[in-house]
């Protein structure tokens, strides 16, 4: 696990980025969260630069993965899934990006999935909109 220093006290394993310039900051119980991003916010705040190359949607095919195995989603998948209406249109919903955060801190990725599956129509409704992407039915794919 990478440690993350905190920008405001220096600290490490800083929680929380910042969702303007994405440096990390940290909660502490002494301190109140406001506190933390106020502080750093009284810093100067902006936006990281982004290279030409990583604003150009034709540099997400040039890529690579590490270590790719049959199941790695080809970038340009990942491209559509970010460019989809129907899955962000799923993203706007409060409920859902709960639920996506308890997967993600769930220390059973999987079963909550699962879970979710069984219990949630709109977390079914995301993971469709995902899967026509990803995995299209065999009637939309090119013979």
């Amino acid at each position: 696990m990478t440690l993350r220093n905190c920008c405001v006290c220096r600290k490490h394993d800083a929680l929380y980025k910042c969702p303007t310039c994405r440096e990390f900051y940290q909660v502490s119980f002494t301190v109140s969260f406001t506190f933390y991003c106020k502080e750093h916010k009284t810093q100067y705040c902006k936006p990281p630069i982004l290279s030409e190359a990583s604003k150009d949607h034709q540099s997400v095919n040039q890529r690579k993965y590490n270590f790719p195995t049959e199941d790695t989603v080809p970038m340009e998948k990942l491209q559509q899934l970010c460019d989809n209406k129907e899955l962000k249109q799923c993203l706007q919903s409060s409920h859902l990006r709960n639920i996506m955060k308890t997967v993600v801190n769930s220390p059973n990725p999987t079963e909550a999935i699962a879970l979710a599956m069984k219990k949630e129509p709109i977390f079914v409704e995301m993971a469709d909109a995902c899967l026509k992407i990803v995995e299209p039915p065999d009637h939309a794919k090119p013979c």
